[in-house]
């Protein structure tokens, strides 16, 4: 069965413009901004803005950070600005994934400015390490032609162990277990606006399953069989398409991916939605293609195409009204519903 395009006509029209990596130097190819002309107006229009709201109830909700002990230092400064911007008022808990322990200086830095709880988990080594029927010696001819085509992060094993991890198995770690929404921190993230409302409570009292703030285009070379891969899992399970959906957004005008994604590394979503039947088996498909050693498949990616196809736009929420800064060495943003960056 062919995907179908349920999305509802757009009403409106916006910008954001990121970068999902620096550009390796002598790269012209990838565009940096991206264009978001066919968003439905049920995720774009700015009169869904909450109110801001005092701290009188808290949903089930954990930051989650995936950082290294080395990283200590970008974390503190992700923390301090996410604290002095919002959660010193909510004082949500922290959930930091490693695959190594962390070591006592990393704990002790980052409970000591955290306003929440704060938990330490091991990433279990069968979920971090390329499963069993990856050919390692192909995996590494791929690696090196990436590498010698100067493909960002193209010879990079912990990048891909690291995307892959993130597209599916940080949902199933057992400090996450209890939770129902996850917001993702990057190290070295800034945030320039205060945040006067609880986007965990937004996206609990309205439905939503998806939340986003900037979106750009993924690099075509790590992702050569991405969408082929899709297709044959939504020919083969059409059941787990929703409608409407928002294939409109993700695909041109021949039906194939434009290469639109939501940027991961800021990301506020439902647990249960990356935990359904329909993510999980559409994950199991990918991984058993090899596409996350053999090529570079992101996380990114994987996300939004699943968000696009698997969700309804009502349930997908742009939050544009000045939410987030990117990483210093990529780009800051700060938007309000009335301004393109």
């Amino acid at each position: 069965m062919a995907l179908v395009d349920h999305r509802p006509a757009a009403t409106s029209t916006a910008t954001a413009v990121g970068s999902h990596d620096r550009a390796p130097e002598g790269d012209v190819s990838v565009p940096l901004s991206l264009p978001l002309e066919a968003h439905p107006s049920s995720v774009l229009t700015s009169s869904s803005v909450p109110s801001p709201q005092l701290n009188s109830t808290r949903a089930n909700a954990a930051f989650v950070i995936l950082a290294r002990n080395s990283d200590v230092w970008e974390i503190l400064k992700s923390i301090r600005g996410i604290e002095d911007r919002f959660n010193r008022k909510y004082h949500y808990p922290y959930v930091f994934l490693n695959d190594q322990p962390f070591d006592d200086d990393f704990k002790r830095h980052t409970s000591g400015i955290a306003s929440g709880p704060c938990s330490y988990g091991l990433v279990p080594k069968e979920q971090w390490e390329e499963p069993q029927w990856i050919d390692e010696d192909k995996a590494a001819v791929e690696r090196q032609k990436m590498a010698d085509n100067k493909v960002i992060y193209g010879d990079s094993r912990t990048y891909r162990r690291m995307c892959r991890y993130q597209s599916w198995a940080v949902f199933q770690h057992d400090l996450l277990a209890d939770y129902d929404y996850y917001w993702r921190i990057e190290p070295s993230v800034e945030f320039f606006c205060d945040i006067d409302y609880d986007p965990f409570m937004y996206m609990h009292e309205n439905g939503k399953k998806y939340g986003w703030t900037v979106s750009l285009y993924e690099y075509e070379a790590t992702i050569p069989t991405l969408w082929k891969t899709t297709k044959e899992f939504t020919d083969a399970h059409p059941e787990y398409l929703a409608s409407p959906n928002m294939l409109g957004w993700i695909t041109n005008d021949k039906g194939d991916y434009n290469r639109c994604h939501f940027w991961s590394n800021f990301e506020i979503g439902s647990l249960a939605f990356f935990r359904s039947e329909a993510y999980t088996k559409y994950f199991e498909h990918l991984d058993r293609a090899g596409g996350f050693s053999y090529e570079r498949w992101g996380d990114a990616p994987v996300h939004s195409i699943a968000a696009a196809l698997f969700l309804k736009p009502e349930e997908i929420h742009w939050f544009h009204e000045c939410v987030l800064a990117l990483s210093s060495t990529v780009l800051f943003v700060c938007c309000s519903s009335s301004t393109s960056v």
